[in-house]
């Protein structure tokens, strides 16, 4: 076999001391250098906002994430597939980023962040370990780092399973570089096996790494040189199949319900789809242009001469690099890098509507840039007098492209600026007007959003996601025969919508038609059981209607589903209240409030319970007083309503004359408001407060059961 040309900057096979150290500060200061350029481009993503496009599926409604790190949670990560895909790691890693940020986007932002540092860190060192080569290393790395393409991977907290899994998709590399030197060592081996094995669990697309290993085997580590190696090395990666094939397997399992079906789209299609889709990727990768997410699918169909026209292209690129697989190894390598791994994503197996996504480019494009970079670097030290042009050249191209990066990123900010970009880059969009629908709903332009949602179902008549929101904000603007209208027509295009069965029931509760309500809840838990929020608000319509006892079998069923609703508590203490049930009603508000302490009426109900309660066990007057003045503060001190409690919390702790004085306050701001009833009680319970008495006889406590929206 010839042997393949040398690098033509391989180090010294015998360096000096001082050449060592040089070159190893030389490498560090290069790893500087290279975090500096990622936090410049991307630093600013840690002011942006979650993109309520899957990020509110992985973290903003997702109440196993909200639950934190726990054995229960490690447990449901490791049991179940979440967010269509199976990638375990990838939900726990944004469990600790809930226990250490809550819902603040800046902490998952930075940890995206770190992560695609780290990943550009190691590609350098790895990169550089294996060839010796420390400037080409860099700029292959750090083309990787500020490439625009990477922008979706980095600022959407959404895609966390991109750079956690290219985290372990880097450490893959660097633990094979290491266990090549050393071949049949067991624990190198294992170190390879199992950051590959992470490197599945956080996204199963990394399925192809084993291929790389076998190319780079071919170059730069040169294994293939002794004869009759090629069985040795493929052999040597069987072992790695077991992993992945497992979670292949799991993953089709899971989104298998996803996949457009076989009449939707042809497999002609979808080869075309997939054809056109390398060809798209290189052209983004050399003109970083309209950059969108997502990229609708051709609903006519791609045209022939785009199909040929790309599949020519691509056979002209394989032929080339083949042809150059001895003279320059490194086209070959960074050629069928970039099309194996890509392989995954190309559409044969299509899921959704896009017809392809920056984010797929994540790791295969590294190939392009390694052959690229070294067949630069070929040209350049041919002719030394150029490696100051080719230095120049590398470093205005890292600018541009960072430039564009950062604003690309930009656009990431918040969902309206993003889903403005998307429209103005692809036009015709049914995600993006949907998308920017909600943004405006949100912002309270609801005439706005309403527009969008139209603008979606023209062009998709049958896109029930834009028909159930345009039905939500009919229904927020009063117009709630036209919201019914929508949501009807959702349930003609999917009958087993529990969503729209869930919307019908809010709209006939806000019309007090409660016998309709609860129909259509009890027909959204046939079809979805788990379904928590429908059965809290199934027990709201449950408790207008005086069915006391079945609204707290639905609150204690909803909250058996969605154990941290406060919501659920505060109402199940209502319900609990209304049967005379103190003792269940102190211990759902307590639920309440240690879910979410800032209640002002939650801690006002459980202040005069335990202030005012008959049994004498479960009054607790410090506490009551306690609670009282938080609710005074949080009311702003001029609601007679709280005042009344912490009147009677005073009494209960004897202190008579604060009580008076308090209730006399509350009494002012009762007549004030013209409410009789209240300043009738108070004025009683003052007389009680004079003479030295505590309150035992409790009223009503405010706050009524309402629907969730």
């Amino acid at each position: 076999m010839r042997r393949p040309a040398e690098s033509p900057t391989s180090p010294s096979s015998n360096p000096t001391g001082d050449a060592r150290r040089q070159n190893r500060w030389m490498a560090a200061g290069l790893c500087l250098a290279l975090a500096v350029i990622t936090f410049a481009v991307f630093g600013q993503t840690l002011s942006h906002k979650f993109i309520d496009y899957d990020d509110n599926l992985y973290v903003g409604e997702n109440t196993h994430v909200q639950g934190g790190l726990s054995l229960k949670g490690i447990t449901w990560a490791f049991t179940h597939a979440d967010c269509h895909l199976y990638h375990p790691l990838t939900m726990l890693s944004l469990m600790a980023d809930y226990q250490l940020y809550g819902l603040r986007a800046w902490g998952y932002h930075l940890t995206n962040l770190l992560l695609h540092t780290a990943s550009v860190l190691l590609l350098f060192l790895v990169l550089r370990q294996m060839t010796g080569a420390l400037w080409r290393s860099a700029l292959v790395a750090a083309v990787f780092a500020v490439h625009p393409l990477r922008v979706e991977s980095v600022a959407w907290v959404a895609e966390r399973k991109d750079v956690l899994s290219g985290l372990f998709f880097m450490l893959t590399l660097g633990a094979y570089a290491h266990c090549a030197r050393k071949p049949g060592s067991p624990g190198r081996y294992g170190m390879v096996a199992g950051a590959f094995l992470l490197a599945l669990l956080s996204k199963p697309t990394v399925v192809t790494l084993p291929v790389v290993l076998l190319l780079l085997d071919y170059w730069p580590l040169r294994r293939f040189e002794t004869p009759g190696r090629l069985g040795r090395l493929v052999l040597e990666k069987v072992p790695l199949l077991a992993p992945a094939l497992g979670v292949c397997a799991v993953t089709v399992g899971v989104t298998q319900k996803l996949m457009v079906p076989a009449e939707d789209v042809s497999v002609a299609g979808r080869i075309g789809n997939g054809l056109v889709s390398y060809a798209v990727y290189l052209r983004q990768m050399v003109w970083p242009e309209g950059l969108a997410v997502p990229y609708p699918y051709p609903r006519h169909g791609l045209l022939p001469w785009e199909v040929v026209l790309s599949g020519t292209l691509l056979a002209a690129l394989w032929v080339g690099a083949w042809w150059q697989h001895r003279q320059r190894p490194w086209l070959w390598v960074g050629w069928v890098w970039y099309g194996v791994m890509l392989l995954p994503m190309a559409g044969l197996f299509q899921i959704g509507d896009q017809a392809h996504a920056d984010r797929h480019t994540y790791l295969p494009q590294i190939g392009i840039y390694l052959g690229l970079t070294w067949l630069a670097a070929e040209w350049g030290v041919k002719w030394p007098a150029r490696r100051v042009v080719f230095g120049g050249l590398g470093a205005a191209l890292l600018v541009v492209l960072a430039c564009c990066a950062h604003h690309q990123a930009a656009y990431w900010r918040n969902d309206e600026s993003l889903w403005r970009h998307v429209l103005a880059c692809t036009g015709a969009n049914v995600f993006a007007h949907n998308g920017l629908g909600l943004a405006l709903d949100r912002k309270g332009d609801r005439e706005g959003a309403i527009e969008q949602y139209r603008e979606a179902l023209e062009i998709d008549p049958r896109c029930a996601e834009a028909r159930l929101n345009l039905g939500v904000v009919l229904d927020k603007c009063g117009r709630r025969e036209e919201a019914i209208a929508q949501y009807d027509k959702v349930l003609e295009i999917d009958p087993e919508s529990a969503q729209a069965r869930y919307n019908l029931g809010l709209a006939y509760f806000r019309m007090g038609d409660m016998s309709q309500a609860v129909a259509q809840y009890r027909q959204a838990l046939a079809i979805h059981p788990d379904y928590a929020e429908v059965r809290g608000n199934l027990a709201a319509a449950l408790f207008a209607m005086g069915d006391v006892d079945g609204a707290i079998i639905c609150y204690r069923q909803a909250i058996k589903a969605s154990p941290r609703s406060a919501d659920d508590y505060v109402n199940l203490g209502l319900a609990y209240f209304q049967k005379g049930q103190s003792k269940e009603a102190v211990d759902a508000w307590e639920q309440a409030l240690a879910l979410k302490p800032d209640q002002a009426s939650v801690q006002n109900n459980l202040a005069w319970l335990l202030a005012t309660v008959p049994e004498a066990g479960l009054r607790n007057g410090a506490k009551a007083v306690g609670l009282a003045e938080q609710a005074r503060q949080l009311s702003g001190g001029a609601n007679p309503v709280v005042l009344q409690t912490l009147a009677a919390a005073y009494a209960e702790t004897g202190r008579y004359g604060e009580a008076a004085a308090t209730a006399r306050r509350a009494l002012e701001l009762a007549e004030a408001q013209k409410d009789g009833d209240l300043a009738g009680r108070l004025q009683d319970q003052i007389k009680l407060y004079m003479a030295g008495k505590p309150l035992r006889e409790a009223p009503r406590p405010a706050g009524n059961l309402k629907a969730k929206t």
